[in-house]
């Protein structure tokens, strides 16, 4: 138990930054109050025209709440690591459960989907202690098939990747341009083992996309349950030389009449299921799309896990999603570098990081009871957890590391089929006080939000090697949908009674409860932005002043904070190995997706609210066509499809075209460019960020807009 007393990981301020982002924050705070005072005192004793200003005035305090909601992402950042040397001997490790989940082969390629479930079955960790689970929300029999298909060729597979030491265990990466670096020396019998395996992989891609070609989502279906390998059964026959882990087929009941709960009652359906089956105390969740990358991310979250000054009130370990194909110019901003590069970071030193929704390691307790509390078994479990014995039984032997000797009999395969039927939550508390939650879209960072709520701590691991890597979205209408999604969803819980100001600061850290302030009134940006994009050009074609002029002592703060908010923002982008092009990028697609998916996400929540449209699922297609990736890969702007998000953008485009010209004609016939100046310039700079959309009305001899920066 030597390992017990030395250090599992490391957590280390960045002490630069830190003190850099703390000394930026006093300088900007200051000079936005001075702002503020300014448009206040003019409105009340000032002669200036009262709507404009006070719209003005308006858009300022957004940006402003949104500001001083930042900053704690900026307090404390920190950086950690890991020491696998120092971990339990593999015997000693705890289970873990993986969770996949897949809703629809239309838009996730099954093919795609197995290539992750492989990469989860090699993950370095002892194959007893490992299950891997999909959950096929899309029914499809094609896809039961591809899983049997998986498990056969995962018998060659696995074996190959321990003998040489793969660490990309996703065969589709592997075999790709991308995966040929890991070896530096080549054997003969490591080139001869390739091509065969090569070989088989290609028979095995053959049979599953001939199998799963035009496949399609079955929406009113049965329960079915399927144990393709069991690592039990193994063990019984002596079957040691191809240790595989648990590979089990969920496909829950669905029926078009009663609620389906979409990926939250998959993953709680998963968590009932695995606790008969294999009773892990710590599960991974991933996309479809995001395979394992290296394989020993288990036993780096376990450096956490297993640390006894965190383990006790630790809920999840969040790992970064990094993304394989984000281009050179990433001109729609897919690598998110200012969430996974920033803002996790500084999360992280304040009580933990915001749940990603996929890479992330939890202990399942979490889900059912609060934090350095015994686990309480109540009176009347049934109807907390519903009418299985088994999985009740299992909820109390959790933490204990026995390993069920019995085979899967069928009285197990029964149970877990009426664990994934539609009836069985009814008159229970999943979705409201145990599992995932119900009360959002965004299941797994609102399930994140209260774990934090109820005293829960989270870490933030960015590792050198990514241990996960997805595929991001590569045209401006997926951008658009799975931004309007997210902020929709996240709008919807700031606006509840969960809010983050009033119900999260009563429960966490106000710190804390800012940043998740920040992520879910993000959309008020759009309003701000509007507002600013409409008023000042207006009233720089009719001549009216919204600014101090030029020569105004008052203009020189105005420009203070302008020039500060652009510095931050380099600063930031340089300091995590950005480049100039990577600010000029963020800085234009920030602007764009404010006045368009951010908008229709405010649009969403009050139509929502009036019960004009209702709670929907919007799946991101994850079908990689050719010419929209060759489009992506040149910098290509691809608004195909994307038109309607377009609408607000456009029309904001061509009124700054018309106010601009006219106002630059009345400045120049007046000769007052010193009063209009920071409107000149307020409306130029939103043309320069609209370039692709202003060129993209240009007449074009193509049916689709293709713009390249």
């Amino acid at each position: 138990m030597a390992a017990a007393t030395m250090s599992l990981n490391s957590c280390s301020v960045q002490q630069p930054r830190a003190a850099a982002q703390r000394l930026h924050m006093l300088l900007h705070f200051t000079a936005t109050i001075a702002i503020l005072y300014y448009r206040f005192t003019n409105l009340i004793h000032g002669d200036v025209p009262t709507l404009p200003w006070a719209l003005m005035t308006a858009s300022e305090l957004i940006f402003s709440f949104i500001w001083f909601l930042t900053q704690p992402f900026r307090w404390r950042p920190v950086a950690r690591t890991v020491a696998l040397q120092n971990l339990p001997d593999d015997d000693q490790l705890p289970k873990v459960d993986v969770f996949i989940c897949t809703a629809d082969p239309s838009k996730e390629p099954t093919m795609e989907v197995m290539n992750t479930v492989l990469s989860a079955m090699g993950l370095d960790y002892p194959s007893e202690k490992l299950a891997v689970y999909l959950s096929d929300d899309g029914g499809a029999p094609s896809t039961l098939y591809a899983m049997k298909e998986a498990c056969s060729f995962a018998k060659e597979w696995l074996p190959f990747c321990r003998k040489y030491g793969i660490k990309s265990r996703c065969p589709e990466w592997f075999f790709s341009s991308y995966g040929h670096d890991e070896l530096l020396f080549r054997s003969q019998e490591f080139e001869e083992d390739e091509q065969k395996m090569k070989s088989a992989y290609e028979e095995f891609k053959e049979n599953v996309e001939r199998r799963t070609n035009d496949a399609s989502a079955v929406n009113d279906r049965p329960p079915q349950i399927a144990i393709i390998n069991d690592n039990r059964m193994s063990e019984k026959n002596n079957e040691n030389k191809i240790q595989m882990p648990l590979l089990v087929y969920v496909s829950r009941e669905r029926r078009p009449s009663l609620p389906h709960r979409f990926k939250a009652g998959a993953l709680n359906t998963l968590l009932r299921i695995s606790g008969i089956l294999s009773n892990a105390p710590y599960m991974l969740v991933l996309d479809c799309d995001m395979y394992c990358n290296e394989p020993t991310s288990a036993k780096q979250a376990m450096c956490f896990h297993l640390d006894p000054k965190l383990s006790s009130s630790l809920a999840f370990v969040q790992y970064p999603q990094i993304f394989y194909n984000v281009s050179q110019k990433d001109i729609y901003d897919g690598q998110a570098r200012s969430a996974y590069k920033t803002k996790y970071q500084g999360m992280d030193g304040i009580g933990g990081t915001i749940c990603a929704g996929t890479g992330y390691y939890l202990k399942k307790k979490a889900l059912y009871s609060s934090p350095n509390k015994e686990d309480q078994h109540h009176l009347h479990p049934q109807e907390i957890y519903g009418e299985s014995t088994k999985f009740i039984d299992s909820l109390k032997a959790c933490n204990i590391e026995e390993t069920q000797k019995d085979l899967f009999t069928t009285s197990f395969l029964e149970e877990a089929t009426k664990l994934a039927s539609c009836s069985y939550e009814n008159n229970t508390k999943w979705g409201k006080q145990i599992g995932y939650s119900y009360d959002s879209l965004l299941e797994s960072s609102f399930t994140g939000y209260l774990l934090h709520t109820k005293g829960w701590k989270s870490v933030y691991l960015y590792p050198k090697r990514p241990c996960f890597l997805g595929c991001t979205t590569i045209d401006m209408k997926d951008a658009m949908v799975q931004l309007m999604k997210w902020s929709s969803g996240l709008l919807q819980v700031g606006l509840s009674r969960f809010n983050p100001l009033i119900y999260g600061a009563s429960k966490m850290s106000i710190l804390q409860s800012m940043c998740y302030a920040y992520f879910m009134y993000t959309p008020f940006l759009s309003v701000a932005f509007l507002i600013y994009g409409t008023i000042s050009p207006l009233c720089l074609l009719n001549g009216v002043s919204l600014y101090p002029t030029a020569s105004d002592p008052w203009f020189k703060v105005f420009a203070i904070v302008y020039v500060s908010s652009l510095l931050q923002h380099l600063y930031e982008v340089l300091s995590t190995d950005g480049s100039i092009v990577t600010w000029w990028n963020e800085q234009r697609i920030y602007f764009i997706k404010c006045i368009s998916a951010l908008l229709f996400g405010c649009g969403d929540v009050v139509m929502k609210s009036f019960g004009v449209a209702k709670a929907n699922f919007r799946l991101t297609n994850k079908v990689v066509q050719k010419e929209k990736l060759e489009k992506y890969e040149n910098g290509t702007f691809d608004f195909e499809g994307a038109k309607m998000f377009m609408i607000p953008l456009t029309f904001m485009v061509l009124l700054n075209v018309v106010c601009f010209i006219g106002g630059i004609k009345r400045v120049i016939s007046n000769g007052n460019l010193d009063k209009m100046f920071g409107q000149v310039f307020l409306s130029w700079t939103t043309l320069l960020f609209s370039y692709p959309i202003l060129k993209g009305l240009l007449p074009s001899t193509n049916k689709s807009k293709k713009i390249k920066t």
